[in-house]
């Protein structure tokens, strides 16, 4: 009596190369990409002799030395920017707002933005520095 065997199922396709590929793919994008807002221009925030680690969350409001402001990337202007911080402190009122000012920047253009922005309700503003090395 002659028995058959039993024809061996074709190996399956793992996909562990698959996760490791995406893996590094996310690791990659992680490393390269900037996970905070950009102003559409340049800004080079003054140099400090004191301060603080800068805090997480929040937007950001960056005031290029022309006076342009941008909010999160977006240029705007001072009425839109503050109508938009007055929507989002509805939904949150520990909004934190960190103001990115060039170090060209005129006070003219930072002092009636910080005021505007406390009588909007922002509790808590930060100003972005650059410390000053040592």
């Amino acid at each position: 009596m002659k028995l058959k065997r039993r024809p061996r199922p074709a190996p399956q396709e793992t996909i562990v190369s698959l996760i490791d590929v995406i893996f590094f793919l996310l690791v990659f994008f992680m490393l390269v990409g900037r996970m905070d807002a950009t102003a559409p221009f340049e800004i080079l925030p003054p140099v400090s002799t004191a301060g603080e680690s800068l805090p997480k969350g929040g937007t950001t409001v960056a005031i290029a030395a022309d006076g342009q402001i941008a909010l999160d990337g977006a240029p705007v202007s001072q009425a839109a920017l503050l109508t938009s911080i007055a929507e989002t402190l509805v939904n949150n009122a520990a909004l934190r707002v960190r103001i990115n000012a060039d170090g060209e920047a005129r006070l003219t253009n930072l002092l009636p933005l910080v005021t505007a922005l406390e009588q909007a309700g922002v509790r808590d503003v930060v100003l972005v520095v650059t410390p000053n090395p040592p």
